[in-house]
């Protein structure tokens, strides 16, 4: 194990960020904002929407399409006191898919705004769905310290969840940004290609995408592939401890489509990650070939990439198609389209890249994990890019600029 990661203070990663450089709202044309260049040690600046003259010959661009859901649940217990019910992840059914397709009830792991003011008993509140009332109701099951089991019910079968979320709940934005979620973030606040529902943050990277960007892609000769990554609360979670040592990383739930895996391990040497979310389910994809190389039936649950896992010298002989080719493999004797698992990598200077060449990627938030990531790519560099972006006016966080670092 390389303890020299564990021992990464976080306070190195630290740097001033006043709160009129984060981007409050984004621009009203996407691909409009700024792009800062890195290659090399090289910075420059150029227009999004001129993205296409920087990528790398025949480059394989990887997106993720997750979507965001209304994951804020508001209710008023009959004293008036309100308490807020924050879904982070399916518990009953587990799979995504299938938790928004229940008719009746379902169970999330949540987080709860104002616990104090509710300590047992059902709470209820009405639901306006096509002009008619749903009877809506929320019981807190169990407690795991922070989060919670929440079973929901319904007496409307003929409403899906999905259906129900959508008339009830509130599309979270990021806490920086101070302010509640307005109607607009409805649009601005997902990518143009999001389908997969199940995010609680949108991965912003994507934000700057318009068709106009995609068409120039393609007439450029360069391809793209989609994948999906479940944000979750935990993407927000500041390193608290001084040393990365103590910071556990949050799960996130991946799901790669065979198809895409096959074109991934194709394409090795020349692969762009779209967003830092997209950077984690690609590296992770190596691990879990690594995994299988030793225990080629392995549970989904056996192939969760551990955060440490790639910091270990025997995770990291396999070549690069060999990993993926295990994973095509195990696909096959499964006989499977997709890949279905989770990941709690956690990418830190030190860290060598096996799948990604290049990372398009937003501003991050001082002494994040995400921070780390962007300087265990650049090796150690990020600091320039930082003070470029400071000095040349360019916009941070979710709705901020964008950077190509190759």
């Amino acid at each position: 194990m390389n303890t020299d990661i564990q021992h990464i203070r976080i306070e190195n990663y630290d740097y001033p960020l006043p709160d009129e450089r984060i981007a409050k709202f984004p621009l009203e044309k996407r691909d409009e904002s700024k792009l800062l260049l890195y290659k090399e040690g090289e910075i420059g600046e150029s227009r999004f929407k001129h993205l296409t003259e920087y990528l790398p010959e025949g480059a394989l661009l990887v997106f993720n399409n997750t979507r965001v859901i209304r994951a804020r649940l508001l209710f008023h217990k009959d004293t008036g006191a309100r308490i807020e019910i924050f879904c982070l992840e399916p518990a009953e059914p587990r799979d995504y898919a299938q938790i928004f397709q229940q008719r009746e009830r379902c169970s999330w792991i949540c987080m709860i705004g104002n616990l104090k003011k509710w300590k047992e008993g059902k709470l209820t509140r009405m639901v306006e769905i096509a002009g008619e009332s749903v009877v809506f109701c929320a019981e807190k099951k169990e407690s795991f310290g922070d989060t919670h089991r929440i079973e929901f019910s319904w007496d409307q079968s003929k409403y899906t969840f999905a259906e129900l979320i959508e008339a009830a709940g509130v599309l979270p934005i990021p806490p920086y940004l101070h302010r509640e979620t307005e109607e607009s973030d409805l649009q601005t606040y997902q990518t143009v290609y999001s389908k997969v529902k199940g995010s609680v943050a949108a991965p912003t990277a994507g934000l700057h995408f318009t068709d106009d960007v995609f068409k120039q892609l393609k007439e450029k000769g360069f391809e793209t592939e989609e994948l999906t990554l479940h944000v979750g609360a935990g993407t927000f979670k500041p390193v608290k401890s001084e040393t990365i040592e103590g910071h556990e990383m949050h799960t996130e739930y991946i799901s790669v489509p065979r198809s895409v895996i096959r074109h991934i391990r194709e394409k090795a040497g020349n692969i762009i990650a779209v967003g830092t979310t997209s950077v984690r389910t690609l590296e992770s994809l190596y691990y879990i070939g690594v995994r299988l190389a030793s225990t080629p039936d392995a549970s989904s649950e056996e192939l969760v990439v551990d955060q440490w896992m790639p910091y270990q010298p025997e995770n990291n002989r396999l070549p690069v198609e060999e990993a993926l080719q295990n994973i095509l493999d195990y696909l096959d004797r499964h006989n499977a389209d997709r890949l279905l698992t989770a990941t709690q990598i956690l990418i830190a200077p030190g860290y060598t890249f096996k799948v990604v060449r290049g990372i398009i990627t937003n501003f991050h938030q001082p002494k994040s994990t995400l921070l780390l990531l962007i300087s265990a790519f650049v090796k150690g560099g990020w600091r320039p890019l930082y003070d470029y972006a400071l000095a040349h006016d360019f916009r941070f966080l979710s709705y901020g600029d964008s950077s190509l670092l190759l």
